[in-house]
């Protein structure tokens, strides 16, 4: 059922997602649906929670697989998991972590980009061995906003993202961590 609600949010949009399409694509009856979803939010919900684990797994996997010889390569990492998700995640380019839903989809404490950057935070720390202050996990809100917001308009752009304009949010982004990251 995720997999067709991930095709029809790609195909008809948030606000163009009922159960039923849901039904219909997903090939079960609507009586199923609503034996795992209350409702199209909670549906999207758990799509945007598997998002996550999809993108938190692909950095994980980047930061094992290879040697990072500073922390904005780690950055960067970061941001090029993101980027791929963009192209290749069916209903990702629309949901992201569920944005478009709720800003507090993920966490009902604090908003998306928030648990993406504490996320981020604690990878950092536990790979750089950076100081895990409250300023870096500020400075890393700071940069998931920014980072999210100039990859959109880099989608919006060009459908498989305006390179110039992702090149220069990695620049913008490295920049400014540089001021407040310490090992």
């Amino acid at each position: 059922m995720l997999d067709a609600c991930a095709e029809l949010v790609d195909e008809v949009g948030y606000e163009g997602l009922t159960t039923t399409l849901l039904a219909e694509r997903a090939e079960v009856a609507i009586g199923s649906v609503y034996q795992f979803f209350p409702d199209k939010r909670a549906i999207v919900q758990a799509l945007a929670m598997r998002n996550m684990d999809a993108y938190l797994q692909g950095l994980s996997a980047r930061f094992a697989s290879e040697t990072f010889a500073h922390w904005w390569d780690g950055v960067d990492a970061a941001i090029d998991v993101y980027i791929s998700m963009h192209r290749n995640v069916p209903g990702f380019r629309t949901l992201h972590f569920g944005d478009v839903v709720d800003v507090h989809l993920l966490d009902m404490e604090r908003d998306n980009n928030a648990v993406i950057a504490d996320r981020l935070a604690e990878l950092l720390v536990e790979q750089f061995q950076l100081m895990d202050r409250a300023r870096l996990r500020f400075a890393l809100q700071i940069s998931v906003e920014a980072a999210d917001a100039l990859i959109k308009l880099a989608f919006r752009r060009d459908t498989n993202g305006d390179e110039s304009v992702l090149t220069e949010a990695k620049a913008l982004i490295r920049e400014y961590l540089h001021r407040h990251v310490t090992a």
